[in-house]
């Protein structure tokens, strides 16, 4: 008996190996490394944060940021009302975001 588990383990044991390490590969390569690139562009999108950039937060509000804190932002959602919201909240807004009307 021992022999024989000696045996499957020599022949199909480094295979079994080399597919796991193929299939950790692919999955990194489609799961894990996109997903950083999107959180390394987040942040850095977040750091260069500055007043007069157009952000929305919140599920869909825009705003204007008016000052910038470590942890915070301040956007100004209308004139004379400004909100402070968490800077992990505030994304950049989409190109065919609507235009605030005059």
């Amino acid at each position: 008996m021992f022999t024989l588990l000696q045996a499957q383990g020599a022949n199909g044991g480094g295979n079994m190996l080399l597919w796991l390490i193929i299939i950790f590969v692919i999955m990194w390569l489609l799961m894990i490394r996109p997903q950083q690139k999107q959180a390394k562009k987040e942040k850095a999108f977040r750091e260069s944060l500055k007043k007069g950039d157009r952000v929305s937060f919140g599920g869909g509000i825009y705003g204007k940021v008016h000052e910038v804190a470590d942890h915070t932002v301040d956007i100004e959602i209308s004139n004379g009302v400004v909100v402070t919201v968490e800077k992990s909240m505030v994304q950049p807004v989409a190109e065919n975001a609507p235009e605030k009307k005059k």
